[in-house]
């Protein structure tokens, strides 16, 4: 969205770095100082014809053209002692700062047209991984994502949060791929497990569904992609809160944080989605009580498998008590956490999804 008027000289969208303005100016000036200080003899006016195309890369046309003009005045202007051009020599600085104007136009457009089309790409990036509601039912909820490749809001992870006739259910999933090209398994997924949560009374047949889903599509794409898989966690909160209920698609388990006490939550795998088993025989559903308070960290790979310069993995489940100290949020606290261990960040895909059940210690 765009507050107030547009400046008619900068670029559309993030503006260029104030060095690459402040630049051309100064360069103007040194050369000016540099060329009334320097003997007669020396010529140093004609490097003032280089300045409008680099100008051309900060200002746009309106910026450049008055900025030409200045270096055309200058030099063809012997009363100002800067330079003495005269017939062709004036003609080439007058033709170089009537392209640069024109390379000013261009890149414009060029940059507004960028900025469209990455405002929609962000709108159906969004659209198919809309941000996480703080609250799903009695559930409290807070996730980060953050996409391997540089520019993209959805990469190959997901998480998603519903309340529906069953309870509150949530689903953490690691598709094949990265980037734009896992855009697609992502929204499909997605979109059956929101059937899934609406239709299908138990979790198993919300897995069942989902690997139906992913073996379809590995199918209908086995020409590009013949081999269309995906590990995920769902899990589920029935109505009343006694209990959760987890079935793991070969996805890394998730921990429950009840006080200081950090518990990895383990259960038996099943195979991972898009390879037509999990219908034949469906994954093993566990079921644990839960108190008032309990949080559920759900996690992806990109996480655990994180390195730092060492190439030792990052120890999520050591690191959560310490972590869980900090006053700001502990999904936005791991996440700086991991991208210190790793000097930056990974470079995989990274979806943390934290659910709080409503309770004394359920601050968050």
């Amino acid at each position: 969205m765009r507050r107030g008027r547009e400046e008619p000289d900068r670029l559309h969208g993030e503006p260029p770095p104030r060095w690459a303005r402040i630049a051309p100016a100064a360069a103007l000036v040194g050369l000016v100082c540099a060329q009334v200080l320097t003997p007669g003899d020396v010529e140093l006016g004609f490097f003032l014809a280089g300045l409008p195309p680099v100008a051309a890369f900060a200002y746009g046309p309106g910026g450049t053209a008055i900025f030409a003009a200045v270096v055309l005045l200058l030099l063809g202007a012997p009363s100002l002692g800067v330079g003495h051009a005269r017939g062709t020599d004036l003609a080439t600085v007058a033709v170089i700062g009537l392209l640069s104007v024109v390379i000013a136009w261009v890149r414009r457009r060029r940059d507004a047209q960028l900025v469209s089309v990455r405002t929609v790409a962000e709108a159906a990036q969004l659209a198919v991984l809309p941000p996480l509601p703080e609250r799903v039912g009695p559930v409290h909820c807070s996730g980060l994502y953050r996409a391997a490749q540089h520019g993209t809001l959805v990469g190959g992870d997901l998480y998603d949060v519903r309340a529906g006739p069953y309870g509150v259910r949530a689903l953490v999933a690691d598709v094949q791929g990265h980037g734009l090209a896992a855009v697609a398994t992502v929204a499909s997924l997605l979109g059956a497990f929101r059937e899934g949560v609406l239709d299908d009374a138990g979790l198993a047949s919300v897995a069942s569904r989902l690997d139906r889903r992913l073996a379809a599509d590995s199918a209908a794409a086995s020409d590009q992609q013949p081999e269309l898989f995906a590990t995920a966690l769902l899990l589920e909160f029935p109505p009343g809160l006694d209990l959760v209920r987890l079935v793991s698609c070969g996805h890394p388990p998730a921990l429950r944080l009840r006080g200081p006490a950090v518990e990895e939550m383990a259960l038996e795998p099943g195979p991972p989605l898009g390879l037509g088993l999990a219908g034949l025989a469906p994954p093993p559903v566990a079921e644990l009580a839960v108190r008032p308070g309990d949080r559920f960290l759900l996690h992806t790979d990109g996480v655990t498998e994180a390195r730092d310069a060492a190439g030792h993995f990052y120890p999520l489940t050591v690191r959560l008590p310490v972590v869980a100290r900090e006053p700001v949020g502990l999904v936005g606290a791991v996440w700086r956490d991991l991208a210190a261990f790793t000097d930056g960040g990974p470079r995989d895909d990274v979806a943390l999804l934290l659910l709080t059940l409503p309770g004394p210690a359920g601050a968050e």
